[in-house]
């Protein structure tokens, strides 16, 4: 019943001045959300979805939102804005010439957005590594050498998957396209769908007969080094790309890429936020007080820095350019601060403390 639904606005969790763009947006999270598609056997997760399609099929149109935002859900419980035949199973229903739902699937859905790309060539997928860094290596870069899995043409078969001497036959479910279509019931009603044909995983092409020594694979694993040029700068869970280092293409596609993530190790001096390194360096009550020059560790190695006197403690101060140069411009760097940290003696002997209260006594006065 109509009393039931909840406001529509509140269905798609935009305000009730939301625009067409914020509209669409939120629905579209919402569908992708929800669709049937993306939670088979899941009745909670096609309600929401129901509902959010009749939410959006009205706040899209600028007529019924309008009659909604007057008498809300009355408008459609049969009255004039329900056009006879309320909402039903939105049977002809129109998201808009930019196809939603093709945005959304990828073109998966048949009568309206695009197709899927049949088995033509395709880019094949990329291959994930890692390579470890210490905290110097990821501010000045380095090169490294790392080995992972690489699937090599098989030399038997040329890349057939076929026995020598026999070749792949063209899929009798597909008829080499590499996709069946499908009818599926949607609250849209009947619609036509693709998907990758599971006899011959999109390629269009069986094999009967397989090689030996892929096993009909047509590939080969195979452990492969490279060497990789770590960018100064790089940070702690950035990626390397390295083009035709991953998996092969289909149907004479390229390879993917190889996509290497730097896992920099702490440093246990020296701490990095963005391009700035800060550390802490204690320095004694004397050198607080009267001041003087002091050796400061950096990546760069030490440096010295002259402290004022009268240094309070945990006063930062900045050392300019010692800091992470800029992956895009490895001539610039950030800076190094550092913390002074004035250090209180535990222990003192006898003359030691004869001296400081004598140096009290004189403070006093």
């Amino acid at each position: 019943m109509a009393e039931s639904k909840r406001d529509y606005y509140e269905v798609l969790g935009v305000d009730k001045n939301a625009d067409d763009s914020a509209i669409k947006k939120a629905y579209r999270v919402l569908a992708k959300k929800y669709h049937p598609d993306s939670n088979p056997d899941n009745p909670e997760a096609e309600k929401k979805f129901k509902e959010a399609s009749e939410a959006y099929s009205v706040l899209s149109d600028p007529d019924k939102r309008r009659q909604y935002d007057q008498f809300g859900h009355a408008a459609f419980d049969g009255g004039a804005g329900a056009g006879g035949g309320g909402f039903g199973g939105f049977s002809g229903f129109d998201f808009g010439g930019d196809d939603i739902f093709g945005d959304l699937f990828g073109g998966m859905f048949g009568g309206g957005g695009s197709r899927a790309a049949g088995n033509g060539p395709m880019k094949g997928a990329n291959v994930r590594a890692s390579v470890r860094l210490t905290f110097e290596e990821g501010v000045f870069g380095c090169k490294k050498e790392i080995k992972v899995n690489f699937k090599e043409e098989c030399e038997t078969c040329h890349g057939t998957g076929a026995k020598p001497g026999t070749s792949p036959t063209t899929c009798s479910k597909c008829n080499g396209k590499g996709q069946i279509r499908y009818s599926q019931q949607t609250i849209f009603g009947t619609m036509q769908n693709v998907k990758t044909c599971p006899d011959c995983n999109g390629t269009g092409k069986v094999v009967k007969e397989k090689c030996p020594e892929c096993h009909g694979k047509a590939y080969i694993q195979k452990k492969k080094s490279f060497v990789v040029d770590i960018p100064a700068g790089i940070d702690n869970g950035m990626s390397i790309r390295m083009a035709g280092g991953g998996e092969p293409g289909i149907n004479g596609g390229p390879r993917g890429d190889l996509l290497v993530e730097a896992i920099v190790s702490p440093h246990p001096i020296f701490k990095r936020q963005e391009t700035n390194i800060y550390s802490t360096v204690p320095i004694s009550f004397t050198k607080a007080t009267l001041g003087g020059a002091i050796r400061v560790k950096t990546v760069d190695g030490e440096v010295e820095y002259e402290v004022k006197p009268g240094t309070q403690t945990d006063t930062r101060v900045r050392l300019k350019g010692k800091g992470v140069p800029f992956l895009r411009n490895k001539n610039t760097r950030g800076d190094h601060y550092i913390t002074l940290v004035v250090s209180v003696p535990t222990k003192l002997t006898r003359e030691q403390r004869e001296a400081l209260e004598a140096f009290d006594a004189a403070m006093n006065k």
